[in-house]
């Protein structure tokens, strides 16, 4: 257990990074650097906090928002937040969108980190963290930073990490003497099989795009390798590749089996939880924010104990790191860069950082909701801290994985995210278009924004 657990200070958030803005010095000012003032002024001031935390399943993590937020207000004298809870996308595809165009950003806001906390940053809407974690001391305290870096200088901090896999039904796994299975192939065999059972395979919800294209990433990632999504964006690689085609191809092969509910174009993400926790969804492709769901008094509490996890299995032929896991420490918190000229909401943004990025706040994330710690962690609370065993075999799979890949939307521009997130995956899923047209207009969409950034 101790080599695993050593492996997974390594292995759970991709590599540390040591960042050059965090220990250089300057004799010019920095933006939110230096102490807190002295004084602060006694007027009253409100502050606009934007999160995500909506829904059933999301309460653990809302509470843990709600307590930190307790924790400032009680720190910062005259302080009221007020909390803005929304969906991810329409957080990140409409609102933040359009307030960052505006110039009228919230004070604190969730953040989606590479490739929008870059854009932010770039035009002057973020505030520079780089100071406020030297004063904090935790600047080196953070497993990867990278997402939310620019030019030396760091500009949010991720909430924590996940990874993406198979989550499965074990009862159903143990009647039919099956265990997790190690190729394309087995898998294969064994959707087939759940189908003729009169069971739905593969849980499923496309109503939003990211949610099906999880699958369709990691699919054609076996297929065309881990690291050809990178280099979409670099000209190095096309979405016309063979191997992206075969990725896209085995989802429209699944598709057309019957292998998913039907419907699933009219099905949210809130759906796609309850196929598989309700047992009519024997497997469910999901990140491992989702064990959150299968502990007491949550949706899935009566699956507690009879749930497993394993990676995307390899293929024949595929290209690269056939163990290769979806891991990112992606989504985050950012801050005004207005910030920065208010001194009461500096030091609620500096009180908000310390009650937030801890070590007992990232326990609880990982013990209560499931989410992968953001920070390092000593060896020994990692261990103590994981005790359910659907938790544990999480731990074994990403150790099993020898390298890991962001998802596909931090690595091209908003524009290709958009075309395949809010067109074509859906189009690919209701027999609209096939893998190779679905290349070939991702690609055209692709090279005119590698054109508009030459």
């Amino acid at each position: 257990m101790k080599k695993g657990m050593t492996l997974l200070l390594s292995l759970l958030l991709i590599t540390s990074w040591t960042l050059a803005g965090c220990s250089s010095s300057s004799s010019e000012p920095q933006q939110g650097g230096g102490k807190a003032p002295a004084e602060t002024s006694k007027e009253p001031v409100e502050m606009l906090l934007r999160h995500t935390q909506v829904g059933a399943d999301k309460q653990k993590r809302l509470a843990i928002l709600q307590d930190v937020v307790g924790k400032v207000e009680s720190e910062v004298p005259n302080l009221t937040f007020t909390l803005d809870g929304v969906e991810s996308d329409v957080n990140r595809k409409e609102k933040l969108r359009g307030e960052m165009a505006a110039g009228n950003p919230p004070d604190i806001f969730e953040l989606f980190g590479s490739p929008d906390s870059k854009v932010y940053a770039k035009e002057g809407m973020l505030l520079d963290l780089t100071p406020i974690l030297q004063e904090l001391g935790i600047q080196d305290q953070f497993s990867s930073l990278e997402p939310f870096t620019y030019e030396g200088k760091v500009y949010g901090l991720p909430i924590g990490g996940s990874g993406e896999g198979f989550f499965y039904n074990k009862e159903y796994f143990t009647q039919k003497g099956w265990k997790a299975p190690t190729t394309m192939a087995e898998l294969d065999n064994m959707l087939a099989e759940i189908k003729a059972d009169g069971k739905v395979p593969l849980a499923s919800a496309s109503k939003a795009g990211w949610v099906p294209l999880m699958l369709t990433n990691h699919l054609w990632s076996r297929y065309a390798g881990p690291d050809i999504t990178a280099k979409f964006a670099t000209g190095e690689a096309k979405w016309t590749d063979p191997g992206v085609v075969a990725g896209f191809a085995k989802h429209k092969e699944w598709v057309d089996k019957g292998y998913f509910k039907k419907g699933e174009l009219g099905f949210e993400y809130a759906e796609y939880t309850t196929q598989f926790t309700s047992g009519e969804a024997i497997l469910m492709y999901d990140g491992t924010w989702k064990s959150s769901v299968f502990k007491e008094g949550q949706s899935g509490e009566s699956l507690i104990g009879k749930v497993g996890f394993f990676n995307m299995p390899p293929v024949e032929n595929g290209a690269g790191d056939q163990t290769a896991l979806m891991r990112d420490v992606n989504n985050g918190y950012g801050f005004s860069a207005a910030v920065a000229d208010d001194p009461q909401k500096l030091a609620a943004v500096k009180a908000f950082i310390k009650n937030f990025y801890n070590e007992d706040m990232q326990v609880r994330g990982l013990v209560e909701d499931g989410v992968l710690p953001a920070m390092k962690l000593d060896e020994k609370v990692l261990t103590d801290s994981i005790t359910d065993d659907l938790m544990k075999e999480i731990v074994a799979v990403l150790n099993a994985s020898q390298t890991s890949f962001p998802a596909f939307d931090a690595l091209v521009q908003a524009d290709v995210t958009t075309e395949i997130s809010n067109l074509q995956i859906q189009k690919l899923v209701g027999g609209q278009t096939t893998p190779e047209k679905m290349a070939e207009e991702l690609q055209k969409v692709q090279e005119e924004a590698n054109a508009s950034v030459e």
